[in-house]
C-alpha cells in the first residue's frame, strides 16, 4: 500500500509518500505525479521519509515522472530517502540521473531561481 499527501509551498509540490512503491502501487504514483505535471506544477519533491522498498516498477515510475516534469522545465526531487531505498537507488544508477537531498527542506530551497 502507498499512501500519497500533498503539500503545495509554492511554486514547490511536495508529495509525501508512505509505504512500498512496488508493482502494486508504481502506477498509482506515476498517474499522480503525472496529474501535477499536466496542471503546470512540475516542480516536485517526493518526500520518501516513510518509503521503506521500491522495485522497479517503482524506479520506473520515478524515471517516467522525472522526465515528464524535465520536458516541462521542472524536474522531480527525491528527499529524505531511507538507507534501503538508497541502496536501491545507487545500484540501479539512479542515484547519478536524479537529485537526492537529505531533507524534504533542501529539497525545497534547491528550486529556489528555478524559472519553468
Amino acid at each position: 500500500m502507498l499512501n500519497i499527501a500533498v503539500v503545495q509551498e509554492a511554486p514547490v509540490t511536495v508529495v509525501n509518500l508512505s509505504g512500498s512503491v512496488d508493482t502494486l502501487t508504481a502506477d498509482t504514483l506515476t498517474t499522480h505525479l503525472g496529474a501535477h505535471i499536466r496542471e503546470g506544477r512540475s516542480m516536485i519533491v517526493a518526500n520518501f521519509e516513510g518509503v521503506g522498498f521500491t522495485s522497479s516498477a517503482g524506479l520506473r515510475s520515478l524515471l517516467i515522472s522525472m522526465k515528464e516534469a524535465r520536458r516541462t522545465g521542472g524536474d522531480l526531487r527525491l528527499a529524505a530517502v531511507q538507507v534501503s531505498v538508497q541502496k536501491v537507488l545507487a545500484l540501479s544508477g539512479f542515484a547519478s540521473i536524479m537529485k537526492i537531498y537529505p531533507s524534504t527542506e533542501e529539497a525545497v530551497v534547491s528550486f529556489q531561481g528555478v524559472r519553468t
